[in-house]
């Protein structure tokens, strides 16, 4: 082969190696891509699978710890400002939650139903409730049940409200249930459907109170009718713990009934009842 062929030859075999690079360096970046882009849903499938002692938040949130699944800090005096679902009686218990009174009318009922069970529940009361009711609050106290805080106004849109207004939402609902109660502390901290946020999760948590979300929402508000509000809970009771049902806002006769049917079900089904955790992450 003459000079010019060999130099041809080689000119050709420069380029075929050039355009291998390129397409390697192609292939590479492309491989990149997509492990980028993939990594982002891998994160929210995990996101959304919960702990299994917390379950799965019907609140919007996921787990144990934390809004939207973080996983929360500790405020001086110990209390988590996660929200808790999890139960203090570990295991299969579940807790029952009542939202919203207290009301002369059904939270006597409820009452009622609880004592001839022997279930203890967190009561989440809203400030004003609290202070025209004192007596109430007083007999919630001396049956052995826990304090919640569920704000001033019940405003389910404070997520989106100053910082400012958030704590004076809190903090004022806190002394008037504290004062109604005669002495008896709120050990908990509720937001009107579930409107947390990391400023309000921690500004209840440097005052003592768990953020406390739920699990099973019995859509006991809507009055669906009693047994609606049953199957509800017995469907949703796999998504964890901790029950929401409710004692004010309008005529409760239905939820009281349905109170007294799942408390009969958690029996049968070796269930125990408990009070969300406090302390614990």
């Amino acid at each position: 082969m003459d000079v010019k062929a060999r130099m041809q030859d080689l000119s050709g075999s420069r380029v075929a190696i050039a355009v291998a690079a390129l397409a390697l360096t192609a292939s590479v970046w492309g491989v990149a891509t997509l492990t980028d882009s993939d990594s982002a849903p891998r994160q929210d499938i995990a996101h959304g699978q919960g702990s299994a002692a917390g379950g799965t938040g019907g609140d919007g949130s996921h787990g144990g710890d934390g809004a939207q699944g973080g996983d929360g800090g500790t405020q001086q005096g110990g209390i988590p400002d996660g929200i808790a679902h999890a139960s203090e009686s570990g295991g299969n218990a579940a807790n029952i939650t009542i939202d919203d009174g207290p009301d002369p009318t059904w939270t006597p009922k409820v009452l009622d139903v609880l004592k001839r069970h022997g279930v203890k529940a967190t009561f989440c009361m809203i400030g004003p409730q609290a202070k025209a009711h004192p007596d109430l609050v007083k007999q919630v106290v001396a049956a052995g049940h826990r304090l919640c805080d569920h704000t001033v106004d019940h405003d389910t849109s404070m997520d989106k409200k100053p910082v400012a207004y958030q704590e004076k939402q809190i903090l004022d609902a806190k002394k008037m249930i504290e004062d109604a109660a005669g002495g008896a502390k709120v050990l908990y901290y509720r937001a009107p459907g579930g409107s947390f946020t990391p400023d309000s999760r921690r500004i209840a948590a440097a005052n003592g109170l768990r953020p406390l979300g739920w699990n099973v929402d019995s859509k006991d508000f809507d009055k669906p009718g009693t047994a609606t509000i049953v199957a509800t809970v017995k469907k949703e009771m796999r998504l964890g713990p901790t029950i929401l049902f409710h004692d004010g806002g309008g005529d409760r006769q239905q939820t009281v009934e349905a109170l007294d049917q799942v408390l009969t079900w958690l029996k049968d089904q070796g269930r125990p009842t408990g009070f969300p955790v406090q302390s614990t992450p």
